[in-house]
Formats: C-alpha cells, sequence, structure tokens
C-alpha cells in the first residue's frame, strides 16, 4: 500500500487491485486542492486501473538504464519487480507537485547533495555515469529510455530562504535533471540535444536554464517545476492527458492527441499564444528531424490543480535522424507519420491555432532564422571538439533537409518511408 501526497499533505491511498491492477481512494473530506491529477478530480469512488498504474502514477516511472539498476539493486528484496514496486522506490523523489510514501511513513525527500559544477567540468574520468546512477537511481522519479538522474545541487538548495526551508520539505528535493547518454549507440547525444535546445531557444520558445558539461558526458539541465519559493508546481504529460500508460506513447496524432487535448486544460486567457507556441514546437521537431517527440515530451504546468494549465518548457529534443537514417515521427500528422511538407503543416496551424497564413509563414521564417544562428555556433563548436564533427556535420545535413521540406511552401510530398512507430 502507497500513501500519496499532494503538495505535501496527504491525499489518499493506492493499493493492488486484481490480479495485475491498482486502486486508488482519496482520502475521506479530501479537498478538490488534493487532487493528484487534472485528470483525476477528488471523488468518493476508487479511480480503478485493470492494468498497471493509471497513467499519471505511470508518468514518472524510469525507464531504459535507469529502471534495469533499479530492478537489479531491489528485485531480490521485494521478490516482485513491478510498476508498483518501482514506484515504491522512487516515490520520494519525482518531478511534479505529487509525493509516494509507506502507509506509515511521513514525507521527507532528503536528496543527496551533488556539485553541479562538478558534473560539468567532468572531473571523474569517465565514470561520471556509474557514480551518479549509483547515487541518485533511488530518487530519480523521471521518465525517459536515455539515462537521466534527479540531482540536488547544494548552491541552489542553500539560496533557498530559512523560512522557506521551515515551511516546506522541498529544499531537501532534486533541484536539477542530469542527462547522459550511450556513447557506442547514441554518440554525442548530449551535445545533439544541447543545440536543438539552444534551436528552440532562439524560436522563442520557453526552455530552462541548461548546460553542456565539458567533455559533453552530460547535459544538466534546471529542474523547471521548481519554484523560487522551494515548492513544486504541478506538471503532467500528454499520455496523462490522453489517458494513456508509458508504453502508448507513441499512439495518436499531433492534431488531436497534442494540440486538440491542449484546448482542455489551457488556461483561457492565455491559450491563443500557448497553443501557437505548441504549434511552433511540433513544426520545430520536423525541422529538427526529431522523430522521439511523442506524448511524454510534451506538457502542461500549472500552480493549482483546479485552475487551468499552461505549456511547459520546452524538453527531450534531439535530432534522431543521425542515428537512424529512416526515422520518422513519433506521432501522425495527418495520417501518416511521414515528414510533412509546409503545406501540410499549414493547414495544421489554421485549423488547430486559428492562426491567419502570413502569421504562420513568419513562425516559419522564425524557425529557419534560428536553425541559421544555431548552425553557426555548432560549427564553431565542431572546429574546437574534433570528436563531435561527425554527428555534427550530419545534424547540420538533417537541419536542412528538415528546413527545406518543412518550412518552405511548394515542395512536393516526400516519398513514403516505413512507419516505424506502430
Amino acid at each position: 500500500m502507497i500513501k500519496v501526497w499532494t503538495d505535501g499533505a496527504e491525499a489518499g491511498l493506492l493499493v493492488r487491485h486484481g490480479e495485475r491492477g491498482s486502486a486508488f481512494t482519496y482520502l475521506p473530506r479530501a479537498p478538490q486542492e488534493r487532487a493528484v491529477s487534472v485528470t483525476m478530480p477528488v471523488r468518493v469512488a476508487s479511480w480503478d486501473w485493470s492494468f498497471g498504474l493509471a497513467p499519471f502514477f505511470d508518468m514518472n516511472l524510469p525507464e531504459g538504464a535507469l529502471r534495469e539498476r533499479l530492478r537489479l539493486s531491489f528485485a531480490k528484496a521485494t521478490g516482485t519487480f513491478d510498476e508498483f514496486d518501482l514506484l515504491t522506490i522512487v516515490g520520494r523523489s519525482q518531478v511534479g507537485r505529487v509525493r509516494y510514501t509507506g502507509e506509515d511513513d511521513q514525507l521527507y525527500e532528503d536528496v543527496p547533495f551533488q556539485s553541479v559544477d562538478e558534473i560539468l567540468a567532468g572531473r571523474r574520468d569517465g565514470d561520471l555515469f556509474r557514480f551518479l546512477i549509483d547515487k541518485f537511481a533511488q530518487f530519480s522519479g523521471i521518465s525517459g529510455v536515455q539515462p537521466k538522474v534527479l540531482v540536488r545541487d547544494e548552491n541552489t538548495s542553500i539560496n533557498l530562504s530559512h523560512d522557506i526551508q521551515r515551511l516546506s520539505p522541498s529544499f531537501r528535493g532534486a533541484t536539477h535533471i542530469v542527462k547522459f547518454w550511450e556513447p557506442n549507440e547514441f554518440p554525442q547525444l548530449a551535445a545533439n540535444e544541447f543545440f536543438c535546445l539552444r534551436v528552440a531557444q532562439r524560436c522563442g520558445l520557453q526552455v530552462p536554464p541548461f548546460r553542456l558539461a565539458e567533455d559533453a558526458q552530460a547535459l544538466v539541465i534546471d529542474r523547471f517545476d521548481l519554484r523560487s519559493d522551494g515548492t513544486y508546481c504541478g506538471f503532467e504529460d500528454f499520455c496523462v492527458l490522453n489517458a494513456r500508460q508509458t508504453d502508448q506513447k507513441y499512439s495518436g496524432s499531433y492534431e488531436t492527441s497534442i494540440l486538440k487535448r491542449f484546448a482542455d486544460f489551457a488556461t483561457a486567457e492565455e491559450f491563443s499564444g500557448d497553443v501557437e507556441k505548441l504549434f511552433t514546437l511540433v513544426v520545430l521537431n520536423c525541422a529538427l528531424r526529431n522523430g522521439d517527440a511523442h506524448l511524454k515530451n510534451f506538457g502542461i504546468v500549472y500552480d493549482k490543480v483546479q485552475e487551468q494549465a499552461r505549456l511547459a518548457p520546452v524538453y527531450d529534443v534531439v535530432t534522431t535522424t543521425v542515428y537512424m537514417a529512416k526515422d520518422s515521427m513519433a506521432l501522425t500528422l495527418n495520417g501518416t507519420t511521414r515528414w510533412p511538407d509546409a503545406k501540410a503543416l499549414q493547414r495544421v496551424g489554421e485549423t488547430r491555432t486559428q492562426s491567419t497564413p502570413s502569421r504562420i509563414k513568419a513562425l516559419f521564417e522564425q524557425i529557419a532564422e534560428a536553425l541559421s544562428d544555431t548552425t553557426k555556433e555548432l560549427r564553431k563548436y565542431m572546429t574546437e571538439h574534433a570528436e563531435f564533427k561527425d554527428v555534427g556535420e550530419r545534424m547540420l545535413q538533417e537541419w536542412e533537409k528538415g528546413r527545406d521540406l518543412s518550412l518552405k511552401a511548394g515542395n512536393p510530398t516526400l516519398v513514403a518511408v516505413p512507419d516505424l512507430k506502430h
């Protein structure tokens, strides 16, 4: 049995249900602000899921190497290792405002300290990945196949006032996300994402502060859900908003599962600007040739669960076709995962954002200019880091393909490629 906390207060209990499912029940008389998710309001009846966990509880479960590391460490002690067990292990340290403890435990996070400057300086002789995984795996309630951990930077924690620290346990929580890459499978992935985020930044999209380690072994990103007062805002990805678990993250379309779904939760007075940014991000992923822009790589943030939400800052953006030449889009657009041309994207923009053709043209030009400006920066980095040259050249080639097809009107439709996601 797992106790669920929202904003530092008890909200309800999560239990195993049936042979392979789970059920969550709110505490009696729990106020509406205790709701764990915008998709799961407080009610008397339990929220039951016949297989695994409800999408919200499934949202931050580690995947890939991090999940395997935790399985090897804890499966022997638990006797089993499913999603429920995994949530029990990483539940105290999560992305967003919800935390998990044992039924009789009190909430505390106490993530160990780790100097972010030390990570950026790369002072562990190539063994940084193993060191951080060993130290922070059980404190890393964050999804993603590529290795990543949540760490607590001492300098950031010190900046929180003593008065705030007494009021909130969050100052003991993680302050940064550290991403790694598997050099044999995805060489220079951290640098790849660094420059893709630079393009997003230059497009006027909100991007949390990010830094590339000197040896390019890691990318360090400030947590965008951590408020200046030491508390956490709400965060939910589009798997949750579409009532889908993580293994369904490639199911859906950009028109309906992203752009239309966002309208169901967005802040009314900010909707026009946010949906335009969301459309810009969709187009940007096409221009960058990011074939991993799935449901979990878009999200919303909010201060109060009862209030409408804003578009989350940009995260997890890479040029995937560098590593998989025939990669296609993660979700469908116009019924296909083929990379779209500019006319197809313009029609989506006009339909889903109510933007004029001239405004959409201006957005395309802004993205093209951001690509050009970042190309100069990327080329300079290539001259200073010979190990990045091969990946960098391929990134530039893919960006040029994306720009020519998806940002310039009048291009012919691309020849169909195999649908690799479905």
